[in-house]
């Protein structure tokens, strides 16, 4: 009667370490500053000047670009963004407008960190989620929301949004 036991036990102890492990995609810092760069220049071909944030999808800044002339408020704008957008898997236009409509919503403007402003975007990759990107300073959230979608379209290896 203890054999079978002892033989299933045996069995799932030779099962390999890496068996409980989860293997994902990783953000890598060139591919942090393509998408910098692509947001940059799809803001510049508007005419708009922006700050542009990357974030790995432990919340760590991989990546900041800053156009000449943008104001210095719009660099931590752009950080918070993009950590609101990967800690609420939201586009942060998106989140911004549910607020507007549904009260206990509106209770995730009470936590310091987060930021309610268009621009900020989750980045996934088969549906994982590799970290987000924050666009502040093109001329309202719509704008940076735009610039943000555009450069996400420069990493191919990045499931593109839903627009």
């Amino acid at each position: 009667m203890y054999k079978p036991i002892t033989i299933l036990l045996a069995a799932l102890a030779t099962l390999p370490a890496a068996a409980q492990l989860r293997q994902q995609p990783e953000l890598t810092l060139e591919g942090a500053n393509r998408l910098a760069g692509g947001a940059i220049d799809a803001c510049r071909r508007q005419g708009r000047t922006i700050v542009v944030a990357v974030l790995d999808r432990g919340g760590n800044l991989v990546a900041l670009q800053r156009a000449d002339g943008v104001g210095p408020h719009n660099t931590e704008a752009s950080r918070r963004k993009a950590y609101t957008a990967l800690s609420t898997r939201t586009a942060t236009l998106d989140l911004a407008r549910r607020i507007q409509a549904d009260t206990d919503a509106r209770n995730l403007a009470t936590l310091p960190e987060l930021l309610l402003l268009g621009g900020g975007i989750p980045l996934l990759a088969h549906g994982q989620p590799v970290g987000a990107i924050g666009v502040a300073g093109g001329g309202g959230a719509a704008n940076d929301h735009a610039c943000a979608l555009s450069a996400i379209g420069t990493l191919p290896e990045l499931d593109q949004p839903v627009h």
